[in-house]
Order: C-alpha cells, then structure tokens, then sequence
C-alpha cells in the first residue's frame, strides 16, 4: 500500500490536541449516555443472527425508517445516525445507543424513552428482544453471531492472545457508559483520579449478571469479571492514574505503549495487532512499512483502549453492567451529581484522595465477585456507596435543573437508593429467583430483565 497523501504527525503537540481541543468551559458542559442491550429471538431465546428475516440487519432497516441513516461496510448496515446520536452494532450484534450531548438528565431519560419505544416496535415487528443485563446468561459464547465489521474480526484474532476473556468481553457483555466534559488539564486529572476510585462502587451498584451458561458464575458482575482478564495493557486501573504529575503526557505515554489494533486503509482495516504506535511514529510499522502515522491514526488508536475511565475530548465512565431504563438514567445522574458539582467533586475527591492504586485494583475485582457485600479497609462497600451517593444527590441538588412537575435530578438516584436500602443488588435478587421462583432455570431472566 501506498504512503497516504494525508499530512502525518511531525509534532508531540499532534499527540496532544485531541485532549487539549476537549477543554470546555463550564456552561459548555454536556452529558452523553451510551447503552448497550443483548438481543434474543423471543420464542427461542436465542441470539439474534446478522442475516435473515429476523436479523440484525432487518432491525437496523426498520430502525431506518424512523429518520435515521443507515451507515454501511463492505454492503452491510452496521450503523445508524441521526442529529448528534447513533445506534451502532457490538460484536456479538448487541444493540448501543450513543446519545447525543445533552443538558440535563431529563433530556437523557427523554431520549432513553424514544430509544425504547423504537426498539418496542422492531420487536412486535420481528419477534425479537432485548435484555437490560451485563452477560448473555444462557448462551455459550460459541452460539453468538459476529457483526461483519472489519475491527472485529482484527480483534477476534488477536484477543486469545493477551487474554482468556476477550471474546467474551465482545461478544456476550453489555454496559451503560456515560461521557462527561472536563474544563483543563487539572479538572481533566482530578476526575479522572476520582472516577477510577469509584467505578469498583459503581461495578458493585450496577450489578445485574450473575449467570453464565444458565448457571450461576460465582461473580455477581460476570462483565466485570471479563474486563479483568481482557489485555491488561489496554484495560483496567492505569497506574500512572495515581500520580501527582498525571495529564495528559502520561496518558499520551500509556497511550503510544498500547499495543495497536489496526488503522484504516482505502476503506478497510489493516491488521496491526501487538505492533507499536511509536515504531509507527517513526516510519517502521511492520504492517506499513515506510509510512508514517496520521491524525485520523492516531485518533483511532485512542480508541483502541479501554480503561475503567477513558479520555478521549471527554472522559468516559465504563464501570457499570447494562440494566432497565431507570438505571440507565440513574448512571449519568450519579456522575454529573458528583463530578459537576465542585463541592460535590471536592467530597469525591476527599474521600478517595488517600486510596492507592493497589487498594482500588484489587477492590475493581472483589466488587465484581461480591458487589456491595465487597469489604474495603475492612468497612462493607455499602458504607461507602451510600456515600457516594449522599455526596451525588447534594450536587444534582445545588445544581438544581427541574423538570416540568419542578423536581430536580436526584429523582433519577432512586434505583441506587433502593439498592442500599435492600441490601441487595439487581444480581443478588435474580440469585434469589433462581433459586426459589425459577427452580433452577434460566429461562424466566428473559421475561423479568426484558427491556420494554
């Protein structure tokens, strides 16, 4: 191939821009949620397939016809957009929202109902559905369909080498994630700081799977239990996090150390697994030998990461199993209650400012095998997640946006509310089902976490 015509990067300043062009005033400040849902034919339970007349592909076409574009590859539909929001496919054909940047969480929910009334009438349509949980709970990875997308198939090749639960991670997990402005470097440091010390809390909150291959998998978040075995280079608590020098340097450092994925080509993606960026940066990328990177490459490149807080021209919070459309709205309520706020962000920051790097790694994986019942410095995890949650709801207070009937954002908190007040997560209670209710089978989880 070629050398591309594009102007490469001469500069480490190049380097820097995608997160410097991300600082943002206060009133700029916006919210973006992203959820993900795991499809499932609805007489047999089974994984939606790509092609086919209850497919993938037919419910993006329907999809379509409600003002959005379909974005194709090689032929096929694998996107949608419309305005600032999309619809795009994961691995294993679950179904993400994108959400467009909004003001408040009242947009957020506003959206979230449109999203789930459309889904609403591609299930009647083609008798398909789609869950609000973490993992696939019946299906063994093997019964997945792969999305025909060209970066999947690069990972698809590549993850069985860095990792026992890559595939898994792509093709049977979903998430909520929600992405938050920062005004400067310094702001950018501190919420990054405080969002890695409690995505464990929030992994613990959220905790809505507990079931693999029908059967309990001994973790309540078996998503989360993914990401700890899913090329650590690329993934979890960064250290570097934890140092008072932290920017956005260190993270172009981490950042040009993780190993690539691919870069783009006349359309197509070219295979650059385990290869450097930096051998890139100087003209010796085994795969493109003689070419040099451009900012698309790099851009790209940055997402090919994916730690438990990504920066990108935002930070994105990834720490939280799928679920229903209250904690979809529950998830952006908590962080912009806790991280717009600057009383509520100095509390954050004050209650996490002496845990170190060791203690929140190994917190990341007894909150995903035991939530809330996860003890921290010998005190319980609800302790410490009422908290959080004192310290959010105070924030959405002072930061007082209402909706039409004059109530504020902490109405969204309610889930995480009755959470702590149970003592038992979402995870826990299904535990208890299939115990009891369900007398040991799985099936029931497909009506009860079934999204509306």
């Amino acid at each position: 191939m070629g050398r591309m015509s594009a102007p490469v990067i001469e500069s480490r300043e190049q380097l820097l821009a995608p997160f410097i062009s991300g600082c943002k005033p206060r009133e700029a400040w916006r919210i973006g949620t992203e959820h993900e849902k795991i499809g499932f034919c609805v007489d047999t339970l089974r994984p939606i397939p790509y092609e086919g007349e209850r497919s993938i592909r037919r419910a993006l076409e329907l999809l379509a016809s409600e003002g959005w574009e379909l974005e194709y590859e090689n032929g096929n539909p694998i996107a949608l957009k419309r305005g600032g929001g999309s619809i795009t496919l994961e691995p294993g054909g679950q179904l993400e929202l994108s959400g467009a940047p909004v003001a408040t969480i009242h947009d957020t929910c506003e959206e979230v109902r449109d999203h789930l009334r459309l889904l609403a009438e591609v299930r009647e349509e083609l008798r398909i559905g789609f869950l609000g949980l973490g993992f696939q709970p019946k299906w063994p990875r093997e019964a997945v369909p792969w999305m025909p997308k060209g970066r999947y198939a690069v990972m698809r090749r590549y993850m069985p080498k860095v990792g026992a639960h890559g595939l898994d991670m792509m093709l049977r997990t979903a998430t909520i994630q929600v992405n938050l402005d920062f005004s400067s470097e310094a702001d950018m440091a501190r919420k990054m700081r405080v969002g890695m010390c409690l995505q464990p809390l929030v992994t613990a909150l959220f905790a809505a799977s507990p079931f693999v291959d029908g059967r309990p998998s001994g973790w309540l978040s078996s998503r989360a239990r993914c990401w700890l075995d899913t090329d650590p280079a690329r993934t979890g608590i960064p250290p570097m996090v934890f140092d008072e020098d932290f920017g956005f340097e260190r993270y172009v450092d981490w950042l040009l150390d993780a190993p690539m994925y691919f870069v783009m080509r006349e359309g197509r993606y070219v295979d650059c697994a385990g290869q450097s960026f930096r051998d890139f940066l100087a003209g010796r990328l085994p795969a493109l030998p003689g070419e040099r990177p451009t900012p698309a490459d790099w851009e790209l490149h940055i997402t090919t990461v994916f730690p438990e807080v990504r920066l990108k021209g935002f930070l994105e919070m990834r720490g939280a199993d799928a679920g229903g459309k209250p904690w979809i709205c529950a998830l952006p309520a908590l962080w912009k209650g806790l991280l717009y706020d600057a009383r509520a962000l100095d509390e954050a920051w004050n209650m996490v400012a002496d845990w170190t790097h060791a203690e929140v790694t190994a917190l990341r994986r007894e909150a995903a095998r035991n939530a809330l019942a996860a003890r921290f410095r010998d005190a319980p995890l609800w302790n410490l997640a009422e908290r959080m949650l004192d310290i959010a709801a105070a924030g959405l207070e002072r930061q007082g946006r209402q909706n039409a009937a004059g109530r504020d954002e902490r109405i969204f908190l309610a889930p995480m509310r009755e959470v702590i007040e149970r003592r038992e997560t979402q995870a826990d209670a299904w535990l208890r089902a299939w115990r009891t209710r369900w007398h040991g089978n799985i099936d029931p989880i497909f009506t009860e976490a079934a999204l509306p």
